[in-house]
């Protein structure tokens, strides 16, 4: 693996593609924006074991793909832009290739597969930083036919995918694929909304996939038989998912709220019960996992391993908990006070 110089200027060159590519005023200069990105991410994703090879092949050819059709459609876009009949075709295939890049429905079948072999720091990465210059792209060139078979097909894989799924990275991977449905159902309204999805998407997923990585997690398995020395951090752990999931007492119902309510002014009453009865799937999954960690019995260790005490990650992991957990109530006390 690399050192951690090199590290880091992979890391920067990574922003800098990123933020090139949302703050570009042509095709072409985001098209570029993109592709140092990529050329960025997949050092960092290059570890010396077989599955992160394998990984950051498969990202990398997926990517390549939509960065050549994105710059093929770019340039017939840019020579035919007089002619209003094949503008159509041009912007099906631009918006494809966003949608291909971010990992949303039909274009998925890359993400779960890339995720497995991940680390959990790559993953968050993809997770999160990687989908923000295609989403932003994509805000900017809605397509209404396409975008809303996006948002319900994500919605859908996103909820049945992650069903019989054992590996946590997996599952997580089906979890972000049914967020991006929503976030580009947010972006019906504006870009505001879909951006304030996007950061408690980003807050909650870090959340999870920081105890995951302390923990060294990797299958469900795992999660019942280790109970983490203590009932405290079992219970932080299955919060967390379930504010991922939007349950509603907790943070990552706020985010769905919005949504819910935007689309509700719009009259996409459809999209919007189709939507919210996928997310009582993924709620199940969620829910099936919790009670099985709580309600049945695991042989657990009798002493107690003080390591994980004495850390700052602890700390970091209960405040961020608490936000996750407790977030929803304090932003009601802070509006009904002012």
């Amino acid at each position: 693996m690399f050192n951690n110089s090199s590290k880091i200027v992979f890391l920067v060159i990574l922003m800098m593609g990123t933020l090139i590519s949302i703050s570009a005023n042509s095709w072409l200069g985001a098209w570029m924006g993109l592709e140092i990105n990529l050329l960025a991410f997949i050092p960092l994703m290059s570890d010396n074991k077989l599955m992160s090879t394998e990984a950051s092949l498969k990202y990398f050819l997926t990517q390549a793909l939509a960065s050549s059709v994105f710059l093929f459609a770019t340039i017939l876009f840019l020579m035919n832009s007089n002619k209003t009949n094949s503008n159509f075709l041009m912007e099906t295939m631009i918006f494809s290739t966003l949608l291909l890049k971010s990992g949303s429905a039909p274009f998925h079948f890359w993400f779960p597969n890339v995720m497995e072999g991940l680390s959990w720091v790559n993953a968050l990465i993809l997770m999160t930083w990687q989908k923000i210059a295609p989403l932003m792209l994509i805000s900017y060139i809605i397509f209404k036919p396409l975008i809303i078979t996006s948002i319900i097909l994500s919605s859908l894989i996103g909820a049945l995918g992650g069903l019989n799924q054992t590996s946590l990275r997996k599952l997580m991977a089906y979890s972000s694929i049914n967020h991006l449905g929503w976030m580009l159902a947010a972006m019906y309204d504006s870009n505001l909304m879909w951006m304030t999805y996007f950061m408690f998407y980003s807050f909650l997923t870090f959340m999870m996939i920081f105890m995951f990585n302390m923990f060294k997690t990797s299958h469900m398995n795992q999660l019942f038989t280790l109970s983490f020395h203590s009932k405290t951090m079992k219970f932080f752990l299955f919060f967390n998912l379930l504010s991922l999931g939007g349950l509603p007492p907790f943070l990552g119902f706020l985010p769905k709220w919005l949504v819910i309510q935007s689309l509700t002014m719009n009259s996409q009453l459809f999209l919007l019960t189709f939507m919210v009865l996928m997310t009582l799937i993924t709620l199940y999954f969620y829910m099936r996992l919790s009670y099985s960690a709580f309600m049945l019995n695991y042989y657990e260790n009798n002493w107690m391993i003080n390591s994980l005490y004495n850390s700052i990650y602890l700390m970091t992991l209960i405040t961020y908990s608490f936000f996750s957990s407790m977030g929803l109530f304090f932003l009601f006390s802070l509006y009904f006070m002012l």
